[in-house]
């Protein structure tokens, strides 16, 4: 590839999606020789009589939905602070609390008590990650510890929230929020992804918090004798990864029109990390690429939607998911991106001088 070729695919921002990409495209290929019908999209009527989407592709786009939300904010948290917010799956779980508490206590649901609910459930999980925020900006801890306070103890607090019970809210609102809208058979859940997304795009697009996150991420003291302050910058992280938590817990409430403060969002935060990672972003901090994130939720999704469908059993997949992701993560790592690069200037070297011989 010439220099011309090379600065063109630096633009476009392929060279670091490249390995997510090739991740897609493997899965992608090994499914359909599995497979060929693994990716055929058909139209089921649900049990109210409107037609919905149905099969393989349509429920990896569908259940991937509070990953690829989730890992949008992470992606800001880890470009900031060069760690990590473990406590997603919790705080998850304590807005959702929050969020079914006030269905309940409001009695019917309509578009008012929802609009309230929902976003008593932000703020509520806004708050929570703004406590994280502030023990990692102001008191300096590293992200990973300040945030193993409430996954420790988040779970409990959203179980003394809902008073030790799992509340359970019937309505068509909440159906059409979890499942379909009547008359249109795609998902909800990819059109709330696809809302969030195209929020975030506008305010990197409208303000300088894209540049001033990366700032922060590579160079701290450089970025503070900028005039960029670091704990603001760490707290907006922070407070729009908890927007992001509490538009998946809604999600992920209204699936099962219910809240379970165990299972709510269990693990989540394991798996947006590794979404963050596989998408090509550092985490170490700095440049990040919101789309990497994206498409290493859709990989994780993929890759559990197939290992269940080859039969696996359930309890093995993180097994055999943490093969794979090894294998993605270890192929996108500086060592392995360093001796591609050092390769392929051997070669185009050994060309130059084939061809000077000739």
């Amino acid at each position: 590839m010439d220099k011309k070729k090379e600065s063109i695919w630096k633009r476009m921002g392929i060279g670091q999606l490249a390995i997510p990409l090739t991740a897609l495209a493997l899965l992608f290929l090994f499914n359909l020789i599995r497979d060929p019908g693994f990716f055929s999209v058909v139209v089921n009527i649900n049990n109210s009589g409107n037609p919905v989407l149905g099969g393989n592709l349509i429920s990896v786009i569908n259940s991937a939905s509070e990953l690829a939300i989730i890992s949008m904010g992470m992606t800001l948290v880890t470009a900031a602070c060069g760690g990590q917010d473990i406590s997603v799956g919790a705080v998850g779980a304590i807005s959702a609390s929050v969020f079914i508490k006030l269905l309940i206590g409001m009695g019917n649901v309509t578009a008012g008590t929802l609009t309230v609910a929902t976003l008593a459930c932000i703020a509520t999980a806004v708050a929570f990650m703004m406590f994280n925020g502030t023990l990692v900006s102001v008191f300096r801890i590293q992200p990973m510890i300040a945030t193993l306070i409430l996954y420790s103890c988040g779970r409990s607090i959203a179980y003394w929230i809902t008073g030790s019970a799992t509340p359970q809210v019937d309505s068509p609102i909440i159906t059409a929020i979890g499942m379909t809208i009547p008359g249109i058979p795609v998902p909800t859940p990819v059109f709330m992804v696809i809302l969030v997304g195209v929020i975030l795009a506008v305010i990197f697009k409208r303000t300088n918090t894209a540049l001033y996150t990366q700032s922060v991420g590579i160079n701290q003291g450089a970025a503070r004798l900028n005039g960029i302050s670091p704990t603001a910058v760490k707290m907006l992280a922070f407070g729009l990864l908890g927007v992001c938590v509490a538009v998946a817990s809604v999600i992920a409430t209204c699936r099962m029109s219910q809240v379970s403060h165990k299972t709510l969002l269990v693990d989540i935060e394991m798996d947006a990390i590794l979404a963050v990672a596989i998408g090509g972003n550092s985490l170490g901090g700095g440049k990040f690429r919101m789309s990497g994130s994206i498409l290493g939720a859709y990989i994780i999704t993929m890759l559990t939607v197939t290992l269940l469908a080859m039969g696996i059993n359930s309890v093995n997949i993180k097994a055999y998911k943490a093969v794979v992701i090894i294998i993605i993560v270890g192929a996108g790592s500086p060592v392995i991106k360093n001796r591609m690069i050092l390769w392929r200037n051997r070669r185009s070297a050994a060309a130059v001088k084939g061809g000077a011989a000739s």
